[in-house]
């Protein structure tokens, strides 16, 4: 009688998540906006800044429906998933906007929002729908679970040789190549040995991501959360010994481990969140990885590719959309901090993102999503000025330090051709042979918000527009 119970509910739990998609889709349809980015391309500001300009939409002018007061009202509602951490925007914004602005915790784990909008469509088929809501779900992913996407068409040895390759030559793997390098993977095993190699590897991760380094896998190795010991997160690569490994051997043992993660961490993660996002942004930090020299250039290039591979681009039917089989229909490219360069400049950040994904966007045009890349400032941090040095006007931003003085700063020219970034990149040159880039850390800017606005940014509106726009009219 139990098992007969357990498959009632499970038909029963089936038929209430059908109806509630058949509701959405006919009566108050549901975007799920998936926010994607690597460490410190800004997610958390993005959202904020985002969520406020669409409840307050003075500075939205290229939002079609803020415009055109088809947008009449929008709103901050419970989210539907009770499992799921609330995204705190009240604090992220008190944060940005407060007596003394700072910038928020960055992205720890998945968390969520919604916001509905109250839309009245112009004409006479507007007219006769009436007042009609729409509700859009913010999905906030720490970027580096979504590299891990990646591990799970590749096996333990295939990914252990790839990464010992990609790291020897890196400074901040010296100590765990060391530790690898003396230990015999054919040798039993040992837990205080897999747990000292698993420790010296994740030390790596986080010197590595603190270089600027974009390929941190696996991504739970950073962020552990209620994982932080566990078996599934006690591995390390490790190269595979001459020929078969002992069933009881520290390589088999870091082999299973390898597997769990995939099936235990991994998986869970795709099918509980990821593969139900239907529109997606994909946040750059283009210009710290063009600080940190051509190699972080070309790594960077390599993690955004292997992100948008685990994307399902592509429009589905209807039918496909109720039975839960969604498709990424629209994705944006966002090369953040635009505000750290002064407006000439933003043209050449946007060539240089459009070419830097050049590859991984050409494969979601193919499958039929609509793509776009652009530079943003999700808050505007800096104002424009120019500085006379050796005789020249160079364009410069000015914004506050973290020591609370004012800095005047001028990056560099970037090029107007994004070959030239990209092919020493390749190539893998050690610098950029004949010009220097820096980077700077603003600190927000003091503001004082007028009703009916949100923080100042720059572009957010084409990027709310491009995303979401098509189903607010």
């Amino acid at each position: 009688m139990r098992v007969i119970g357990d498959l009632a509910d499970g038909v029963a739990r089936g038929v209430e998540s059908l109806g509630a998609q058949v509701s959405e889709a006919f009566f108050e349809p549901v975007i799920r906006l998936g926010v994607t980015g690597l460490s410190r391309a800004g997610k958390t500001v993005f959202i904020t800044s985002l969520v406020a300009n669409l409840l307050d939409r003075g500075r939205m002018a290229q939002l079609r429906g803020a415009q055109d007061g088809t947008i009449r009202s929008v709103f901050l509602q419970p989210q539907p998933d009770v499992t799921v951490p609330r995204f705190d925007y009240e604090s992220h914004l008190a944060a940005m906007t407060g007596p003394a602005p700072h910038w928020p915790e960055s992205t720890r784990a998945v968390s969520e929002l919604r916001l509905s909008f109250r839309v009245q469509s112009g004409g006479l088929v507007g007219s006769l729908r009436g007042l009609r809501t729409v509700h859009l779900d913010i999905v906030d992913y720490p970027g580096e679970w979504l590299l891990d996407l990646g591990l799970l068409e590749r096996g333990y040895d295939d990914w252990a040789a790839d990464v010992l390759g990609r790291i020897g030559a890196r400074p901040e793997a010296a100590a765990f190549l060391a530790e690898a390098g003396g230990t015999d993977p054919s040798q039993p095993m040992d837990e205080r040995r897999a747990k000292g190699l698993a420790e010296s590897f994740a030390g790596y991760l986080q010197a590595a991501r603190a270089a600027g380094w974009s390929d941190c896998t696996p991504g739970r190795f950073l962020l552990p959360g209620e994982m932080a010991g566990s078996p599934a997160l006690t591995f390390a690569p490790l190269m595979k010994p001459a020929g078969t490994p002992a069933r009881t051997s520290l390589w088999r043992e870091m082999e299973r481990r390898f597997e769990a993660y995939k099936s235990r961490v991994v998986k869970p993660f795709f099918r509980d969140h990821f593969a139900r996002i239907d529109r997606q942004v994909v946040l750059v930090d283009a210009l710290g990885a063009i600080h940190a020299g051509p190699r972080a250039v070309e790594d960077l290039r390599r993690a955004m590719a292997d992100i948008l591979a685990a994307f399902r681009p592509g429009t589905g039917s209807w039918l496909m959309s109720l039975l839960g089989a969604r498709r990424v229909e629209r994705i944006l490219f966002a090369a953040t901090k635009a505000d750290h360069l002064h407006h000439e400049q933003h043209p050449q950040l946007t060539a240089i993102v459009t070419a830097l994904l050049r590859d991984a966007r050409d494969r979601a045009d193919f499958a039929g999503a609509k793509t776009a890349a652009m530079s943003i400032a999700s808050l505007r941090a800096t104002v424009e000025e120019r500085i006379d040095h050796a005789g020249a006007s160079l364009p410069a931003v000015r914004g506050r330090l973290a020591t609370g003085r004012q800095a005047a700063f001028w990056p560099g020219a970037l090029p107007a051709d994004p070959a030239q970034l990209l092919v020493p990149a390749r190539q893998g040159a050690e610098r950029w042979l004949d010009a220097d880039y820096g980077a700077m850390a603003f600190l927000p800017a003091a503001i004082h918000l007028v009703p009916g606005e949100g923080p100042p940014h720059i572009r957010l509106d084409r990027a709310a527009e491009f995303l979401i726009g098509d189903r607010l009219t």
